[in-house]
């Protein structure tokens, strides 16, 4: 324990001689930068400084005292809070956890599903109102060529009557006599009804009544059926 103390009191002895040697070595380089190399040896020893130096730090410790003691440094820096003491999580704190977690899992699954199954219903509507549109387009596009085939026919058919009504009743009654009934019923059924008359008077008795009778049950049907799909009228 003695050779501890002793060698911690000679290290730093030690150490300023030689801080006191380099810094007087400096002066004489100073001073007599051009004086012979021969004299520093004798000029280092004649320093005023070493001898000071050495009795000031081995003062105190030839008699025995120790050195000054360090200045035990104050700390004002400001201190950390504690932490408050928290309780251990129990068993059934922590089941209840992993339950909620589980939940919550799950219910995030099932918004995702949703999500899908909402996407899925958006993507089928759209492809159904695509086909309904084309349906719809469809089925204007037929009722225009339907408008279109009635206008031509019934351009045929105006064009036929001019022709049977232009003509004298008496030879238009001998073509009845032999003509398709389907087509003698729109014949008379577009005719003017004077001209009509004159032709149904030439004609044979019994042809020229089921002619007769055919027309009127065509106007009936016509008459029945007309306003059932006539629209409803404002209301």
């Amino acid at each position: 324990m003695r050779a501890f103390s002793w060698h911690s009191r000679v290290l730093p002895l030690t150490m300023v001689a030689i801080a006191l040697l380099f810094a007087d070595k400096a002066v004489s380089l100073v001073r007599g930068a051009t004086a012979d190399g021969a004299n520093q040896p004798a000029a280092v020893a004649g320093s005023p400084f070493i001898p000071a130096a050495l009795a000031a730090v081995a003062g105190p410790i030839a008699a025995g005292k120790p050195g000054p003691s360090p200045v035990p440094a104050t700390s004002d820096a400001p201190k950390l809070p504690s932490m408050p003491d928290v309780a251990p999580v129990t068993p059934a704190e922590l089941q209840l956890l992993q339950d909620l977690r589980k939940r919550r899992d799950a219910l995030d699954e099932r918004e995702h599903r949703l999500d899908q199954r909402n996407d899925l219903l958006q993507s089928a509507e759209l492809k159904l109102q695509s086909k309904l549109d084309e349906l719809t387009a469809l089925q204007q596009r037929l009722e225009q060529l339907d408008d279109e085939r009635r206008k031509r026919g019934s351009a045929n058919w105006s064009g036929l009557v001019k022709m049977y009504e232009d003509m004298k009743p008496r030879d238009a009654a001998t073509i009845f006599n032999v003509l398709d009934v389907s087509v003698l019923l729109e014949v008379l059924d577009r005719m003017d009804e004077r001209k009509a008359a004159f032709i149904l008077a030439g004609m044979l008795p019994e042809r020229a009544r089921l002619a007769t009778q055919m027309l009127a049950q065509k106007r009936t049907r016509q008459d029945v059926v007309a306003p059932a799909s006539a629209p409803d009228p404002p209301g």
